[in-house]
């Protein structure tokens, strides 16, 4: 008899997303609240008869590191865990740090039937999941993912990767994660510029593929924030804009996980952001890059007649009144900004594939250099530092 394979596909529950790909990758994200309170057995659930080497970096250490040793004291054998600080960033996104957690994982004895356990940002994940691809030549990874980026990007893919040669994630591997788990709680304590970056992915998902998505930040631009007066936002708005923005992603990669096709909508906002990040010294922060290369490449779309006026000064306002920049004078330059065109292009396979929204919801691809006419980069590029300039967007009104 024969055992038919479950259907391709994403499916969501009352507590996360399943994904089914058609090379038979299956992996689930999961949402939970309160992970490390003694009640919740989720994450034991995962990690129960297996060594666990866990890391953290320093500021979920201070913030949460007690209570996630307590939870892995009370809930794991003695002996079979252990709990690592590494430093995270950019700066320390690189092949020496995934080295080093791949000898504090051989000093701890961890086996190839072992866990390693990331609690972070998407950094740490990407550098744990990484080492966990290689250690031993692969084994299970766990993320539990602490940020806004992280829950609604990082978390739902399964690349992995470090800084290298100049250039961002250069280096890196496929490798789903044997658990990831995101739980909105974190979020009270994020910074509001991480909380900020957080909501450049989310639009991300929301110009390319679900309007109600993008009218739902246009009517609670204080989702994920202390509210602030009408407009602030509510535990309600915010489950449903977390659990929309990781459902659009899930859909979006389900398809074409591993990337054997080079053009994919969810590279929106990831042509010129990541010069913009790298020739910045990531002074300009990953969620910012995105916002500024969203407001670009919709610039370029109206100029191509291919998205209405209308619409691009929706997007290029919304980014505005999420408090996300739409332009970076030392890095938004023409010589730059065509260099970012040039090495999407190598890295493309010799085609652009530059993603540009053709309205709120929807979007196409340009596909070659020659589509793009002499001039129109820099025009596109006066039109945002005008934007930038003007500072405060008009108010926005729910379509």
């Amino acid at each position: 008899m024969s055992i038919s394979a479950p259907p391709t596909g994403v499916r969501a529950d009352a507590t996360g997303f399943s994904l089914h790909a058609a090379d038979g990758t299956a992996y689930r994200v999961e949402l939970t609240t309160d992970l490390f309170t003694p009640g919740n057995p989720l994450l034991r659930d995962h990690l129960a008869g297996r060594q666990v080497v866990a890391f953290v970096g320093p500021t979920v250490n201070r913030l949460y590191g007690e209570r996630i040793r307590t939870y892995l004291r009370a809930q794991l054998p003695p002996g079979s865990w252990t709990v690592h600080m590494v430093r995270t960033g950019e700066r320390f996104k690189t092949i020496a740090s995934v080295e080093r957690i791949g000898a504090l994982a051989k000093a701890d004895g961890l086996d190839r039937h072992g866990v390693m356990l990331a609690v972070g940002g998407g950094v740490l994940c990407d550098l744990v999941g990484f080492a966990a691809a290689t250690y031993a030549r692969g084994v299970r990874y766990a993320k539990v993912n602490t940020t806004l980026v992280g829950q609604v990007d990082v978390g739902v893919g399964i690349k992995t990767g470090v800084n290298a040669f100049g250039s961002k994630n250069m280096l890196g591997a496929y490798h789903p994660a044997y658990a990831s788990i995101n739980d909105p709680t974190f979020l009270r304590t994020l910074p509001d510029r991480e909380i900020r970056c957080g909501l450049g992915e989310i639009v991300k998902m929301a110009v390319i593929r679900d309007r109600a998505l993008f009218e739902t930040l246009v009517a609670h631009p204080d989702t994920f924030r202390p509210p602030s007066g009408p407009d602030g936002g509510s535990e309600g708005v915010e489950d449903y804009v977390l659990r929309a923005a990781m459902e659009s992603m899930l859909h979006e990669l389900c398809p074409n996980l591993r990337e054997e096709n080079l053009a994919r909508l969810v590279d929106f906002g990831h042509t010129f952001g990541p010069v913009i990040e790298t020739a910045s010294d990531y002074r300009v922060a990953h969620g910012e890059s995105v916002a500024i290369d969203m407001a670009l490449s919709s610039q370029l779309a109206r100029l191509l007649g291919l998205l209405s006026e209308a619409d691009c000064d929706r997007i290029t306002d919304l980014l505005l009144r999420l408090g996300l920049p739409v332009h970076d004078a030392a890095t938004c330059t023409p010589d730059l900004m065509w260099q970012a065109l040039r090495g999407a292009w190598e890295r493309r396979g010799r085609r652009l594939h530059l993603v540009v929204p053709t309205g709120i919801g929807s979007a196409t691809f340009v596909d070659d250099l020659d589509d793009l006419p002499a001039g129109v980069l820099d025009e596109a590029l006066v039109a945002l530092a005008a934007a930038a300039r003007a500072g405060r967007p008009r108010r926005l009104v729910v379509a």
